[in-house]
């Protein structure tokens, strides 16, 4: 009169056995994940160390007045929201080696500034390797102007311009994009 005791490792089910016998395959596998995105990571890492270059896309040297600086993109990509500050496109820029010691500021902005209080926004960084989060509206037309504003420590100002186009392709066709969809 005594009941059958069912064998444990006999009645295990199918989805355990499956577990017992994958897991460590599962488990190798969750480690190799993160290596695929090891290549973006480390090209990342460069990019914002200056290991390969100011940018993903130069711009390339711009004379303004007496001075010059190396002008890029930070990514060739469409300008990015960033929550209540709008659209921003990020630019780098390194001054020449002339340029460190009279140059106090540089400043970078869509249309032609009216004075030196409205110059745009100030890069910031080293002389070697500047960084400048340009706002970019939604309403700025395609052939606007990217202008390069610098001040010397003597008072002096030198501005210059680019057409958005050479400075941003990825820009002028999100402008157009946004100005299609009105």
């Amino acid at each position: 009169m005594s009941k059958a005791t069912p064998a444990t490792a006999d009645s295990t089910s199918t989805l355990g056995r499956l577990w017992h016998k994958w897991r460590f395959h599962l488990n190798i596998l969750l480690l190799l994940i993160p290596l695929g995105f090891m290549p973006k990571y480390l090209a990342d890492a460069s990019l914002f160390r200056g290991d390969s270059g100011l940018g993903e896309r130069e711009i390339g040297e711009i004379q303004v007045g007496p001075w010059s600086l190396r002008l890029a993109e930070m990514r060739d990509q469409a300008p990015q929201l960033q929550g209540a500050a709008g659209y921003l496109k990020d630019f780098n820029a390194a001054l020449c080696a002339a340029c460190i010691e009279p140059v106090k500021a540089t400043y970078l902005r869509i249309g032609k500034p009216r004075s030196l209080r409205a110059a745009g926004v100030i890069f910031f960084g080293s002389p070697y390797r500047m960084g400048a989060s340009l706002p970019i509206a939604e309403k700025t037309q395609a052939d606007a102007e990217l202008w390069i504003t610098m001040e010397g420590w003597d008072g002096s100002m030198h501005q210059a311009s680019i057409p958005l186009s050479q400075a941003s392709p990825a820009t002028v066709a999100w402008l157009e994009k946004q100005g299609g969809t009105r």
